[in-house]
């Protein structure tokens, strides 16, 4: 049998990728509870948080200037710097939350930063309630702020359950998560880096440790016997099509 022919010159994002980015552009349409004349998307200032397969809250952040952008940055690019020093890696993601403040969407610019910042600590310390490690991937530390009342929030998949079983393997996301480690340790390696990173990376590998530990016993059983090169031995007719 030939081999089918290869485009090259395609312009088609794969479509698991195509698929995601359709999720994520649908969650975006969600109307806004705080202000339903608007779409979640539209909304200029609000805080977000994102979640792995597990529902273990791994970052958060503020947006001044939209929900759209500032996922758009980290979902589907690595135009922002969580994503560029390999703090956040968007594989992992797997449900997004969007709280939308339109009150501080309607203060001039210059003025959300600071108008957010209890907000988000709000939002940094119920996700370090929820955590299982008592710890996020954030970088830097979230200012402490006075506690604030949230609104509830708009959370959304992002996975279709079509491409589900193939991202939420255990043994894809043990692999993956190595890497993104692997990547982060050898950024720090070669860079002047902040403490921060530093605490990532611990953060990191306890999550992979953690990860892997859960996989190993969950499959039981006793450990098979190595082969001559320290794998485990197949069936001669593997590939049979018996």
């Amino acid at each position: 049998m030939l081999p089918r022919q290869i485009d090259l010159g395609t312009n088609v994002l794969p479509r698991e990728v195509q698929a995601i980015r359709e999720a994520i552009a649908q969650a975006l349409k969600v109307p806004d509870p705080q202000r339903p004349s608007q779409t979640i998307g539209q909304a200029k200032a609000g805080i977000y948080a994102f979640y792995d397969y597990d529902r273990e809250p791994i970052y958060v952040g503020q947006t001044a200037e939209g929900f759209g952008v500032r996922l758009g940055r980290h979902l589907t690019g690595q135009r922002s710097d969580a994503v560029a020093k390999y703090v956040l890696d968007p594989f992992e993601v797997h449900t997004i939350s969007m709280w939308s403040l339109p009150h501080i969407g309607d203060m001039p610019a210059r003025q959300r930063k600071a108008a957010l910042d209890p907000y988000e600590y709000t939002v940094y310390r119920q996700l370090l309630s929820a955590s299982a490690f008592g710890a996020i991937l954030n970088e830097g530390d979230i200012p402490e702020g006075a506690l604030q009342e949230l609104p509830e929030p708009v959370t959304r998949v992002i996975i279709p359950d079509e491409i589900f079983p193939d991202r939420s393997h255990p043994d894809v996301r043990i692999a993956r998560r190595a890497q993104t480690i692997s990547l982060l340790a050898r950024n720090i390696s070669e860079r002047k880096v902040s403490k921060g990173l530093r605490r990532t990376l611990v953060t990191q590998t306890e999550r992979l440790n953690a990860l892997a530990k859960r996989r190993f016993e969950a499959l039981g059983g006793p450990i098979e016997n190595e082969g001559a090169e320290g794998v485990v031995e197949e069936p001669d007719d593997l590939f049979s099509g018996s």
